[in-house]
């Protein structure tokens, strides 16, 4: 079964469950506060090995720059 992430419209709070894929859109109240909660897009890494072997952050690793997937921000400023 799949992870699916979660964000309550009352407070906010992010939160992950383990739900099957006819369940993945059905509401879900929040943990914290009981509040309707609904389905977000969840953010992933991604990784590839250069000739080397060595791993290397392709885009998606969670940096401090949420406005694009790139994996430096040398083309967002």
């Amino acid at each position: 079964m799949p992870i699916y992430e979660y964000s309550c419209s009352k407070c906010n709070h992010k939160f992950e469950l383990l739900r099957s894929l006819n369940q993945a859109d059905e509401g879900v109240l929040c943990p914290k506060c009981q509040g309707s909660s609904k389905r977000i897009f969840s953010r992933f890494a991604s990784f590839s090995k250069d000739s080397s072997g060595a791993s290397a952050p392709v885009a998606g690793t969670g940096s401090s720059c949420n406005s694009c997937s790139a994996s430096s921000c040398s083309g967002c400023h």
